[in-house]
């Protein structure tokens, strides 16, 4: 079985779109939520989110829209683009770039694939819907289904990158870009690919973030301390939009090229809780056979863990759950490793979180930070005897976990060591 490594990381996302930003954001517990109206004049309460900086993509108009000019983008290829798909790209040619590939030789490559994760654009469905309907059907986008369904991202960038060794999309709701990520790894270490860029992207728009609200799942907060994991006051999550990207390959295509690892890809393992369309298992049943599945493939005691990035979102019932699952792995045996929920400074990328949450947890394995859980005040008592730090502290860390969990009980754990 081969070896996979990460040679890169990118990600556009509430703190920043460069890796810079994000660890600056992290060592400093800088939240990137802000108080935004999402429907102006409108009566919903919710107003936190996860805006991205740098990006202007709210008009339909895609002619119009704006990105960081240190991003190579063909402007002609945005007329079948939704937001998120734009950053996405971003975040995959921040990635390419940070692992010495450029993006012709990565395309070139017939051992090279796509996987990839998003909702689709809701917002883009809803327009061209409502064209449709304005008009009696005489009238629409050619480009309405590929910029707006689910798969919209694997479609685009597929073609972008003219990739021919594989593109697959993910649907599994917040666990897709974590799926996606195990997925591709597996398809390195059967020796079906060389490489695999993993993708994940989602957009904060009213027609994306309300429907949660009907819920009753988003907090109501409306400032940056909105989203508060783990602790007794936490009222619900809040969406935080971007893309985030990683290139996985095995440690012989790397070694061949010349590049540096960033982290080792030692195993992962996803389960499913069986018990509710929406809501976790009460006890992280489900989470808890994922985690230790994971650890299992990649040979590690639960001791020999040092930092979990935390599912972690905020609300009421899924941070209780997670906390009760970490407690009867760790707490248990006797190990403490510093978990943290990062979702309090980004906002729920939902699709996007696995991915981003991996990129960040690599940066952190890679810079020797161990990051705090920002708001985090009176932690719930079901987090006993779990280690939560308050704030950030450089440490250098080995092996750490991230965790990530969907509608309909999908639970992911993913497992990264320093190379």
């Amino acid at each position: 079985m081969n070896e996979v490594v990460v040679t890169g990381v990118g990600a556009a996302c509430s703190l920043g779109h460069s890796r810079e930003s994000l660890l600056s954001a992290l060592a400093g517990l800088r939240s990137g939520i802000v108080s935004h109206d999402l429907l102006p004049g409108g009566k919903s309460p919710v107003r936190a989110v996860g805006l991205v900086p740098g990006f202007t993509t709210e008009d339909e108009r895609w002619a119009l829209w704006r990105w960081p000019g240190r991003f190579p983008v063909k402007r002609d290829a945005l007329r079948s683009f939704a937001p998120h798909v734009l950053y996405g790209l971003c975040a995959a040619l921040d990635a390419l770039e940070q692992a010495g590939l450029p993006d012709h030789d990565f395309s070139a490559s017939e051992g090279a694939g796509l996987f990839a994760a998003s909702a689709g654009s809701t917002r883009l469905l809803h327009r061209g819907l409502r064209v449709m309907d304005e008009t009696g059907g005489a009238r629409g986008n050619p480009f309405g289904v590929v910029s707006a369904v689910a798969g919209t991202l694997n479609f685009n960038l597929g073609a972008y990158f003219h990739l021919r060794g594989a593109n697959v999309g993910f649907v599994s709701a917040c666990a897709s870009s974590a799926h996606a990520l195990g997925y591709a790894s597996d398809e390195i270490r059967l020796g079906r690919l060389d490489q695999a860029l993993v993708v994940g992207g989602e957009e904060v728009t009213a027609e994306s973030v309300l429907p949660f609200a009907a819920m009753r799942a988003l907090s109501l907060r409306p400032g940056p301390d909105a989203c508060r994991p783990f602790d007794q006051s936490r009222d619900g999550f809040v969406c935080g939009g971007g893309g985030a990207a990683l290139l996985l390959e095995s440690a012989q295509s790397a070694k061949a090229r010349g590049a540096v690892p960033l982290a080792r890809f030692d195993g992962w393992a996803h389960t499913a809780d069986g018990f509710h369309a929406i809501a976790p298992h009460p006890e992280g049943e489900g989470l808890e056979r994922a985690i230790r599945k994971t650890l299992q493939a990649a040979g590690w005691a639960p001791a020999r863990v040092d930092h979990i990035n935390a599912h972690a979102t905020g609300t009421p019932v899924g941070d209780k759950a997670e906390a009760l699952a970490l407690g009867r792995i760790f707490t248990a045996a006797g190990a403490h490793p510093a978990i943290a929920g990062t979702k309090a400074l980004t906002g729920h990328g939902l699709s996007l979180a696995g991915a981003l949450e991996a990129v960040l947890a690599i940066l952190c394995l890679t810079e020797g930070l161990e990051p705090g859980t920002a708001f985090l005040e009176k932690p719930d008592e079901a987090c006993a005897g779990l280690n939560l730090p308050r704030v950030s502290s450089p440490r250098p860390l080995r092996r750490v976990l991230s965790n990530s969990c969907g509608f309909g009980g999908s639970n992911v754990c993913l497992a990264f060591s320093r190379p």
